[in-house]
């Protein structure tokens, strides 16, 4: 019978062995069972590897950590905490039975297999305890950050006075983000120091209180390739400060003229995360204090790796805030216009601070003739996709809103411009152009809650628009109405965030809303309007605590209208006599509104565009002059061209009619309508 060769008896022939003769086969003596990866006890290392080169260990080539991770053997290492299947660190509570095995060293000599964990005496057993316990409870704080100085904050609150004495904490600057390559030079700027000193309060026991101004260390330390701090760094693991490398890495991180205390009271640990290095933390303890044990490497590496991981969330975290926020900022206007006869006031209300980006907005797009738009809709969801599609709505509006078509009209192009983003691409809308010369508003509706109108009285009537059905399901026709809009009144569009919750429906928000504009509106008395503003805020002030379910868009419009007496009128014939006669026309509405000082200028410039109109028209011209803070005129023809100001030869007889209105005039323009355009100018009242 072939013996096995694992087998632990020497091999003697079968006559020497005579109970093997009855067995059919000898089993194997079991070999003894090496010690697990980052245990005490000792382990057998494959030939022509060193000891910390594990299959799973990381090893670094260079001082940010790029490359293989475990670099050559610094002084003082020890092996870190077990990790947690997939090869990711041991989470704060889960270190606990690891973390026993690794700070078990195995008695030498001992009876038992090799490499197994040792019975230890009470007191022993105790600090064991005492040490995984804060471990546990230093992870934690350390896990409950979120932003990058709280997970700082975090780690040194945790650590002083517990486990040492004093903390510097350095941080990569810049900090590298994800999967970014870090910049050169390699820098660490000391972000946050705490220490803690003994005082003798009159009448008291000594007591530990805060050091205000704790031992200086150098601010900015450049990690040199190939110097001590950057091999220490490469090595990932924690090492105490008396080593040769450890204490000149030190000198080179805190700076030649800071003091160390001696023997085992300083622990440097690097903060390795995902990818590289990102920092490094030093523990102090003072003279006075029990130095650090070997485990207490051990508790260094824990929290270092928690801390290291935490940071590099924390840093991807706030790059996705930075990104959402800049989203959120172009897709919403920055600054509102303030067009002739109406104050606009918003505000926008992101569903909570972790999800700042949403599917709601407002906009407000001047037309022609002093006219408004007022537009608020809602993409539902509240994440990023919600963002880009309504950002697309929104431009889709603003260019539907340039060619002056009809509100419902604008509804069925937004419609179909949703179906063709994709399908469940669903949106609620709400469109109104506002008049102030006829001081009217027309309404078209696509799903969304109506407005209210709060009226110089205090009186709050939610409007009756018929609903229609949400943007993006197809085949739907969209309804406008056409309503008074009274000097004075107050026009609310809001999206559903604001009046719907977990707590109450639509409608019962709705109706809250209804009361709280109208008891503010009696705050200010029947013959005055609340300031805008402070509408606004009020209303956001209805809010609850569990009102926050969606995202808020609020679009408040206060209609102060022109009155008739500031409004001049006419219809020219397309004739040559046309210039002329716009000339007096003009001349006579000026003297009636005391603005002669402006008759050479208006009428040079009447004269210029109602020619150009003239040149091209087939039906009357419409002249229009409007007085509010400044003089507007407005020229309206059927010819759908633009005029385009350019430069004239010398020999040329046109083309300097828009060059004198630009030069002359404030501001001018030229919108295309639908069945032609308009070329307006304004010029100041007062010269």
């Amino acid at each position: 019978m072939t013996e096995h060769p694992t087998s632990h008896e020497g091999r003697q022939p079968l006559a020497a062995r005579p109970h093997e003769r009855t067995r059919p086969r000898q089993q194997a003596a079991e070999a003894p069972v090496p010690a697990q990866p980052g245990s005490a006890g000792p382990r057998s290392a494959a030939p022509g590897r060193r000891p910390d080169d594990s299959p799973g260990a990381d090893r670094e080539h260079t001082p940010d950590g790029t490359g293989d991770g475990g670099g050559r053997p610094v002084p003082g290492q020890v092996t870190p905490p077990a990790a947690a299947p997939g090869g990711t660190p041991a989470q704060a509570g889960a270190p606990a039975a690891a973390m026993a095995v690794n700070a078990t060293p195995a008695t030498p000599g001992a009876s038992g297999s090799p490499g197994a964990p040792q019975p230890q005496d009470g007191a022993a057993a105790r600090r064991e305890g005492d040490r995984l316990r804060f471990v546990g409870a230093a992870t934690r704080r350390i896990a409950r950050g979120i932003d990058l100085d709280e997970i700082v904050l975090g780690l040194c609150r945790a650590t002083v006075p517990t486990f040492s004495d004093a903390i510097l904490v350095y941080l990569r600057d810049p900090l590298p983000v994800g999967d970014e390559r870090p910049v050169a030079p390699f820098v660490l700027r000391l972000r946050r120091t705490d220490r803690l000193r003994l005082t003798d309060v009159e009448g008291e026991e000594l007591t530990l209180v805060p050091d205000p101004d704790p031992t200086p260390a150098a601010e900015l330390c450049e990690v040199r390739s190939g110097g001590n701090l950057a091999e220490v760094l490469r090595g990932v693991r924690p090492v105490f400060g008396d080593s040769a490398a450890a204490r000149s890495a030190l000198s080179e991180l805190l700076g030649r003229d800071h003091v160390l205390p001696g023997g085992h009271r300083a622990i440097l640990a690097p903060l390795r995360g995902r990818r590289r290095v990102i920092g490094a933390a030093v523990f102090l303890r003072r003279p006075e204090r029990p130095a650090f044990e070997p485990n207490d490497l051990l508790v260094a590496a824990q929290l270092a790796t928690h801390t290291a991981l935490g940071i590099d969330k924390a840093v991807l975290y706030g790059r996705e805030a930075y990104i959402a926020d800049e989203l959120q900022r172009t897709m919403l206007p920055d600054s509102l216009p303030q067009p002739t006869g109406v104050r606009l006031a918003s505000r926008y209300l992101p569903a909570a601070e972790t999800a700042r980006v949403g599917g709601d907005w407002y906009d407000a797009i001047p037309l022609p003739g002093s006219r408004v738009a007022l537009v608020v809709g809602d993409v539902m969801g509240h994440s990023m996709t919600s963002a880009a599609i309504m950002g697309q709505l929104r431009t889709t509006a603003q260019t539907l809103a340039g060619l002056d078509l009809p509100p419902q009209e604008v509804l069925h192009h937004l419609d179909e411009q949703a179906q063709r983003l994709g399908q469940d691409r669903m949106a609620t809308c709400m469109y109104a152009v506002y008049d102030p010369v006829s001081h009217r508003i027309t309404i078209a509706n696509a799903g969304h809650p109506p407005p209210i109108l709060l009226h110089l009285g205090g009186r709050a009537e939610v409007l009756r628009v018929p609903p229609g059905a949400p943007i993006g399901v197809g085949g739907v026709d969209f309804e406008a109405v056409e309503l008074d809009a009274p000097a004075g009144a107050t026009l609310l569009l809001y999206t559903d965030g604001l009046v719907e919750s977990r707590l109450r429906d639509v409608w019962t928000g709705i109706e809250q809303l209804r009361e709280r504009l109208a008891a503010t509106a009696q705050l200010t008395g029947p013959d005055h309007s609340p300031p805008l503003e402070a509408l606004c805020d009020d209303v956001l002030d209805m809010l609850g605590p569990g009102d926050r379910d969606d995202d808020i868009a609020l679009l408040a419009a206060r209609f102060d209208g022109i009155a008739p007496s500031d409004v001049a009128y006419w219809f020219l014939e397309p004739e040559d006599a046309a210039p002329g006669r716009a000339r007096r026309l003009a001349r006579r509405a000026l003297a009636r509104w005391d603005l002669e000082e402006l008759s050479d200028s208006v009428e040079l410039l009447i004269s210029e565009v109602v020619t150009n109109a003239v040149r091209y028209a087939e039906r009357p011209v419409t002249l229009r002059l409007l007085k509010t803070d400044v003089l507007r005129c407005e020229v309206g023809d059927d010819s759908p061209q633009l005029p385009r100001q350019r430069r004239a030869r010398d020999t040329d007889e046109g083309g300097r009619g828009l060059f004198l209105v630009n030069r002359l005039a404030r501001r001018w323009g030229a919108t295309r309508l639908s069945g032609g355009k308009v070329v307006w100018f304004e010029l100041p009242t007062r010269i």
